[in-house]
């Protein structure tokens, strides 16, 4: 009897100690190790989330004066990303950097969310623009955001009075609007109309959401998303920023400022087509355009967490403007601009 306790004792250790050891890399878990270090991290929060799209973007504020590495824990690597901690303008933050698109921006973002003590979001990088009224250089911080990209493309000889395929249960809806392709032929009959076109219409869709403050598998739907009531208060304050106008030698027509927006749009499509963006702009009122602010917006509101973006224009999008090639020319002083506006921001929220 006392060889047996004796094996089921050791036993029982050894399968903590392996449970301990493991990195449970088959089920995607958090291995012991990597838990305990989320968890003396977390004790030091809460923290403000800093959201970047690429190293590009990303790099002008690590190299900024304003950001210090923390000592003990500079970074965690989990899940393919890397959480970086430290203090920008005196604030305890996490900067993960998300990778190009939607689907990546969501995932990083969802990922800080669940595993850190977060107490909101800052999104910043730079954007195409949409709007002719301003210029590359200025930082633009919209109200509010969408994802475009999400399509109900409507088969051809049907139109706007037609109902779409499963509108009926709920599915898609026309609410939103759509894209006319036979709006854009070049070729006219002989009384100047444009003829069809066999991609017909496609219809904007609002994205399913599932908060945590919902019923689970019971879909919302969202189209335009509230940044944070404050935040965008507080960026008001960042109207009078000095901002960076040339490059090298190259300078902008005029000096960049900083400029509350209506909306931005966000999807898996880089823009560099005048005609798409003055859709964008006409149809939504849109200004900012890019390829992540929506999903992390989106991912924002469905877990309650403050949320504001700050975008910096680095081109027409699709050309048009007296600056010839403006975003190989003025993309850093874009992001670095991006980068000055966060940390002025920063400095005014607390």
């Amino acid at each position: 009897m006392r060889i047996w306790l004796q094996l089921s004792f050791v036993v029982v250790v050894l399968l903590v100690v392996v449970f301990q050891s493991s990195e449970a890399y088959g089920y995607g878990g958090i291995s012991h190790e990597i838990g305990k270090k989320i968890d003396r991290i977390n004790k030091m929060g809460p923290y403000l989330g800093i959201v970047v799209p690429n190293s590009f973007e990303m790099d002008p504020l690590l190299q900024s004066p304003s950001f210090v590495a923390d000592e003990k824990f500079p970074f965690l690597d989990f899940s393919g990303r890397r959480f970086r901690f430290g203090e920008l303008a005196n604030e305890k933050v996490i900067v993960v950097m998300t990778g190009l698109s939607m689907l990546n921006a969501g995932i990083a973002t969802q990922l800080l969310l669940i595993l850190f003590k977060v107490k909101g979001v800052v999104h910043y990088g730079i954007a195409g623009n949409a709007n002719p009224n301003l210029q590359v250089g200025d930082v633009t911080v919209p109200q509010y955001w969408a994802h475009t990209g999400l399509w109900n493309w409507q088969r051809y000889g049907f139109g706007q009075n037609d109902e779409l395929a499963l509108e009926s249960n709920g599915d898609y809806t026309r609410t939103i609007g759509y894209l006319r392709f036979s709006d854009y032929n070049n070729v006219t009959d002989q009384n100047g109309k444009r003829g069809g076109n066999f991609l017909n219409n496609v219809w904007h869709q609002p994205e399913e959401i599932f908060p945590v403050y919902g019923t689970p598998e019971v879909r919302q739907h969202a189209f335009w998303v509230p940044v944070d009531k404050h935040y965008f208060t507080v960026a008001k304050k960042l109207k009078n920023l000095k901002l960076g106008s040339c490059v090298n030698t190259t300078c902008l027509p005029r000096t960049p400022v900083v400029v509350r927006v209506k909306r931005g749009i966000s999807a898996n499509v880089f823009v560099d087509n005048s005609a798409y963006r003055s859709f964008l702009n006409t149809k939504f009122n849109a200004t900012s355009i890019d390829m992540e602010s929506a999903a992390i917006a989106l991912v924002c509101l469905q877990q309650k967490t403050p949320f504001i973006a700050i975008r910096s224009l680095s081109d027409l999008a699709g050309g048009g403007s007296a600056l010839s090639n403006e975003a190989n020319i003025f993309s850093s002083l874009a992001a670095q601009n991006a980068v000055d506006a966060v940390v002025r921001f920063i400095t005014l929220l607390y």
